[in-house]
């Protein structure tokens, strides 16, 4: 596997934007889960008694063909599907069996997410896309401190606190992506998921990316990037590999 190439460009000093930790437990393990879906009489079994744990920290890829779980994996750990059985327990609380709208708190308050497609609002300037998961939870801002002065703090994290008052078809490819990453940062997550990050950027506007997500990482950020490209997985230190629903390889790399 390639080795990942140094970062381009640092980010900002992750100061007043991360979350402090939670001493003593992991920031994702599962246990046993499995995921069985019913299509009509056929039953498929997506994942098959998957154990992982990611401790706080980690940058860890996790790679498999289409069909080998990865997805399913991947909405499992963000809160946006249940497994059929076995147990998550995300900085240490079993999310497992919580209801709805206690999941949804959770995706708001300890994930942050940045897909393939952006999933930008097309009316809303850069901050104010930024700051819109702030709108739903203001008891997490500090002080006098408003929801545009932490989005903009986040929008500096990522480099892009001159491209502020721009809105989404106002910015290139990897523009976006970086207000995504800083939407992300903004309620200060226990981790960050990454679905296929660069599956929309050209090959170079992606390693710039993946530059930002390595040194927020490099400053304690917890990373878990899905991706079936050997050069995005490089930029990991472990990757996890499934196979028709079962991890086959979950290698630590220097």
């Amino acid at each position: 596997m390639a080795s990942a190439p140094a970062p381009s460009e640092a980010p900002a000093d992750l100061a007043g934007v991360t979350r402090s930790p939670v001493d003593g437990h992991a920031v994702v393990e599962t246990r046993e889960v499995s995921k069985v879906y019913h299509m009509g009489d056929v039953e498929v079994q997506a994942l098959k008694g998957v154990s992982l744990t990611v401790e706080r920290g980690e940058f860890v890829a996790i790679m498999g063909a289409s069909g080998s779980g990865k997805s399913t994996l991947m909405g499992i750990l963000g809160c946006l599907d249940r497994p059929t059985s076995g147990t998550y327990l995300l900085d240490g609380e079993d999310v497992s069996e919580l209801d709805r709208d206690e999941l949804a708190w959770v995706r708001n308050q300890r994930i942050g997410f940045v897909f393939q497609s952006f999933n930008l609002l097309p009316r809303m300037t850069a901050l104010k896309n930024v700051a819109l998961p702030l709108l739903y939870s203001p008891e997490d801002l500090e002080g006098d401190e408003t929801p545009e002065e932490r989005a903009l703090a986040a929008l500096e994290t990522v480099g892009l606190a001159e491209r502020v008052h721009h809105r989404p078809k106002e910015l290139s490819g990897g523009q976006q992506q970086r207000v995504a990453m800083a939407r992300a940062l903004v309620n200060r997550p226990a981790i960050i998921l990454a679905d296929e990050p660069t599956g929309n950027l050209d090959s170079r506007s992606g390693q710039e990316i993946m530059a930002i997500l390595d040194g927020l990482n490099r400053q304690g950020v917890t990373m878990v990037v899905v991706t079936h490209e050997d050069d995005i997985a490089a930029w990991a230190r472990r990757v996890v590999r499934l196979h028709d629903g079962e991890i086959v390889l979950d290698e630590v790399r220097r």
